[in-house]
């Protein structure tokens, strides 16, 4: 099968398009045609350069396909059905998945990153993380689920605990995670504010259903929220930023508000005024990817209609170093996607 493979770390010139042996599925698994992958920002940190990765390897988290093949003891599955994949994958047996908590896994993986991923024709993957796709999405729109709406979900439902009223910062209202959570923020009822250096993907993130808009690169976002709240603040920020904007971010809150983090793009090692922290009683929640009742409940809302995931264009398989310098760039407002 085709696929795409980095041999070494570096820029996206190390993605190179070949030939690799096609995976087998084992007997708990099942074979999946990929139809569609959406890139995440996770594909560039992999190849970049992680620790525990082996070379070469295959990227990509989020795939939605058909199935080719069925294990031998897998149940309930079968041939030619439309399957969306989730990326978590977890022991089942260590505390933490006992109590329900896949992500925090003492052997915890995501799919693309410690595994061989979705930049390819074909893919294996435990028939557990596999999930129906209904009539009426296509594979590009499910493949931009996956990782960024069970991330937003866990951060703003079950980390922050956003409840309707509140007001919610989410900075870079053109990724992702942004694009994901403004809906579910919107969806608990919350009055919604974001931040972009571009006036077109604000325009885009008022449709979503922003709120309140700030351009970044005109005003400094804690300044302007302090102004526009009278000094009160907001009551949650989402912060996948980093050390570019954690100290602002910090500033923007209300007394007893709350900081959710999963990412740090811009630097993991921002400074943070201690006094701030206590002084205003801040609350800080670091969250990666979510559950399996998680991952459920956000599926049932994207199948019900509630959320809707965001497209903003796709590549073949064999552009993928393009896909990933127009993620590098921030030339789009939602989800990138790769079609073998």
């Amino acid at each position: 099968m085709k696929a795409i493979r980095i041999h070494q770390h570096g820029g996206p010139e190390v993605l190179r398009y070949e030939e690799v042996p096609d995976p087998v599925a084992g007997p708990d698994e099942v074979l999946v045609q990929v139809r569609a992958c959406a890139l995440n920002h996770l594909d560039i940190f992999v190849r970049q350069g992680l620790p525990g990765i082996a070379l070469p390897h295959i990227p990509g988290a989020d795939v939605a396909g058909v199935i080719a093949e069925v294990g031998a003891q897998v149940q309930g599955l079968s041939q030619g059905q439309r399957i969306i994949v989730n990326p978590s994958l977890s022991c089942g047996h260590c505390e933490y998945c006992i109590q329900g908590q896949d992500s925090l896994c003492d052997s915890y993986r995501i799919l693309g990153e410690q595994v061989d991923g979705g930049y390819a024709e074909y893919l294996a993957v435990p028939a557990d993380n596999v999930h129906l796709i209904p009539d009426g999405f296509s594979f590009e729109e499910a493949a931009a689920v996956p990782l960024v709406y069970q991330t937003a979900w866990r951060l703003l439902v079950s980390r922050a605990q956003l409840k309707a009223g509140e007001d919610i910062l989410i900075l870079g209202a053109g990724g992702g995670v942004a694009s994901a959570a403004i809906q579910i923020a919107k969806l608990c009822g919350a009055r919604v504010w974001a931040t972009s250096s571009s006036s077109v993907k604000l325009e885009r993130a008022r449709e979503l259903g922003v709120d309140v808009l700030i351009n970044y690169k005109t005003s400094d976002f804690a300044k302007e929220i302090r102004r526009l709240t009278d000094k009160r603040g907001v009551d949650v920020v989402l912060d996948n930023v980093g050390e570019a904007t954690w100290e602002q971010s910090l500033r923007s809150l209300a007394k007893n508000g709350r900081l959710v983090t999963c990412g740090a793009t811009s630097g993991p090692r921002p400074p943070t005024d201690i006094r701030l922290v206590f002084w205003r009683q801040l609350q800080i929640f670091g969250s990666t990817m979510a559950n399996r009742h998680e991952f459920s409940e956000v599926l049932r809302l994207v199948w019900q209609g509630k959320l809707k995931p965001v497209v903003d264009r796709s590549f073949p398989l064999g552009e993928a170093a393009a896909a990933q310098r127009a993620l590098e760039a921030g030339e789009h407002f939602g989800k990138l996607v790769l079609v073998p």
